[in-house]
């Protein structure tokens, strides 16, 4: 089956069109700027080079249309007609606790993911507009909706609620719903059978290490605890997001600034981070790493800082599984910074963990970085969102 992958963020649409039976992409890209001047879509075929095309896109439709226009063009198309796609499997953010499982869309499935949009407002909106995109273009092809929330839907009672009056999450479902879930679900699946063991038989943590990061702790193959609460902001330190504080922080720094509720969420959510922690030195790690060689301490106390949170959550999960077996770095930086990995896994030795140096300074392969001897196991296994969506969307309509 030839599965399309659709990725709506708010500004921006992701795709990949793969082969189910083989599991390789046919051919990938990206939709940028989507309603922003100077718009443009980036397309490569398997075994071809990369076109980046500048085009008006004023709405996901339009940036729905360009990519079908792509896949079917006569010199580089992958595709003679839409016919060919068999299925498309959408990823939406929010699932609230509606959805614990990936479900074929129809009009009540739409209608509950909107249910959901004050949980995710910059994302299920932007999702449900590339859901109804591909309708209107694709009528009669089936679809999937896979949940970012839905790996985490097995956590406990006591792991996903708030110390808050307990008539707020009756009366509008706060809890802690978590993120990055398709992510997760498919690094500890992918950790268990590179390791030849049974996944139920396991306690894995995977750190999901990006601009937005998430970590979660797997045990027996059901996720039991993850870093991100009602909204991405909570947990880590991410690429601009603050990730867990005081809570009191918000009325200090509306009081002394002046600033209302709205301020204050941009700032949580927009301005702070490692680009904060970095007095705005940057929120990507590459160019933290290069500013830290070169003795910046703003560069290397953001570095420490986030590390350390990420060590924090990572013994926080070994205690609440009683153990672990397996811890498997992935994301952007997950896959990329071996001095994130590092200095992370120097906090490790209770766990008897020991790095192989030479194995950790590889980048974006699937590979053991621990030593023989180390008790613990430490992978890196670069994740893979699409094929786990595909994967999904093929079970659904198969």
């Amino acid at each position: 089956m030839k599965i399309l992958v659709i990725n709506c963020g708010s500004s921006s649409l992701k795709y990949q069109l793969i082969d189910s039976d083989s599991e390789k992409w046919l051919a990938k890209g990206l939709c940028e700027r989507i309603g922003i001047d100077g718009s443009q879509i980036s397309y490569q075929p398997a075994g071809g080079d990369k076109e980046e095309t500048v085009s008006p896109m004023p709405d996901h439709k339009e940036a729905i249309r360009l990519v079908l226009d792509a896949l079917t063009n006569d010199k580089t198309g992958v595709l003679k007609s839409l016919d060919e796609i068999d299925a498309v499997g959408h990823r939406i953010v929010h699932g609230g606790e509606k959805f614990a499982d990936s479900t074929i869309i129809n009009d009540e499935v739409i209608k509950a993911i909107e249910e959901c949009n004050d949980l995710a407002p910059l994302h299920n909106p932007a999702n449900l507009i590339g859901i109804n995109a591909c309708k209107a273009l694709m009528p009669n092809t089936p679809m999937v909706a896979v949940f970012d929330t839905a790996f985490h839907q097995t956590m406990p009672e006591k792991a996903y609620m708030y110390g808050l009056p307990y008539e707020y999450y009756k009366k509008y479902k706060i809890r802690r719903y978590g993120f990055h879930g398709t992510s997760h679900s498919f690094v500890s699946k992918r950790a268990a059978e590179l390791l030849g063991k049974k996944y139920e038989d396991l306690k894995i943590i995977v750190c999901h290490l990006g601009n937005g990061a998430s970590i979660s702790a797997v045990k027996n193959g059901k996720c039991v605890d993850t870093s991100m609460g009602l909204t991405p902001l909570q947990g880590l330190i991410m690429g601009t997001r603050s990730g867990d504080i005081d809570p009191a922080i918000m009325e200090f720094i509306a009081h002394k600034e002046n600033k209302n509720i709205d301020e204050i969420m941009t700032i949580l959510n927009k301005k702070s981070g490692v680009q904060g922690l970095s007095d705005n030195l940057s929120s990507d790690f590459r160019d933290l790493e290069k500013e830290h060689n070169a003795g910046n301490p703003n560069a290397t106390r953001t570095l420490e800082t986030f590390c350390y949170a990420v060590a924090k959550y990572v013994g926080s999960y070994v205690a609440a599984m009683n153990g672990v077996d397996v811890i498997c770095f992935t994301a952007g930086i997950g896959e990329n910074a071996p001095l994130v990995r590092k200095w992370v896994c120097e906090y490790f030795g209770y766990l008897g963990v020991k790095i192989d140096d030479e194995a950790n300074g590889k980048r974006g392969e699937d590979i053991v970085i621990s030593t023989p001897d180390s008790k613990t196991k430490v992978m890196v296994i670069p994740t893979n969102e699409e094929l786990a969506i595909a994967r999904e969307t093929v079970k659904l309509v198969k």
